[in-house]
C-alpha cells in the first residue's frame, strides 16, 4: 500500500542500499517485496504469514529468494495460527519456519539453516565476533 510506497521512497533517498536492513514484519505484495530487495533489504515474515485469510502473502513469499528471507514473531503482538487471541512468544516463530519451509517445498531443518544464514549476513554477526 501506500506506506510501503513512502517508506521505499523515503529508503531511496536516503541511500539506505548503501547498509541494506529488514523490512520488519512484511504483509506487503510482490511488487513491495520487489522494491525492497531491490534495495539489498531481507524481507521477514511474522505470524500473518500463517492465516487463512493471507494467501496473498504466501504466494509472494514462494517468489522471494530463500537467502533473503527471515523469520519473526513480532512477540507481543500477530501470533501464528494457532496461537490467535493469545500473547505471542518467540518460540512461536517455529510456526513461521514451518509454513515457509513448507510453501518453499524443503525440510524445516534444511530452511532454517538457510534462514540462519541470512541472519549472520544481514547482522554482520561474523565481523562481530559474537
Amino acid at each position: 500500500g501506500d506506506a510501503y510506497f513512502e517508506t521505499l521512497k523515503i529508503l531511496r533517498d536516503t541511500n539506505a542500499e548503501e547498509i541494506g536492513g529488514v523490512i520488519h514484519c512484511f504483509s506487503g505484495n510482490e511488487e513491495n517485496a520487489k522494491n525492497a530487495l531491490d534495495l539489498g533489504f531481507y524481507i521477514s515474515f511474522a505470524g500473518p504469514i500463517t492465516y487463512p485469510k493471507n494467501q496473498q502473502l504466501r504466494e509472494t513469499a514462494i517468489k522471494i529468494p530463500i537467502d533473503r528471507i527471515l523469520c519473526e514473531t513480532d512477540s507481543p503482538y500477530l501470533p501464528p495460527q494457532g496461537f490467535r487471541g493469545k500473547t505471542n512468544e518467540p518460540c512461536h516463530v517455529k510456526s513461521i519456519y514451518e509454513m515457509l519451509a513448507m510453501l518453499k517445498g524443503l525440510p524445516v531443518e534444511e530452511f532454517s539453516g538457510r534462514v540462519f544464514e541470512n541472519v549472520e549476513r544481514v547482522f554482520k554477526w561474523s565481523e562481530a565476533n559474537v
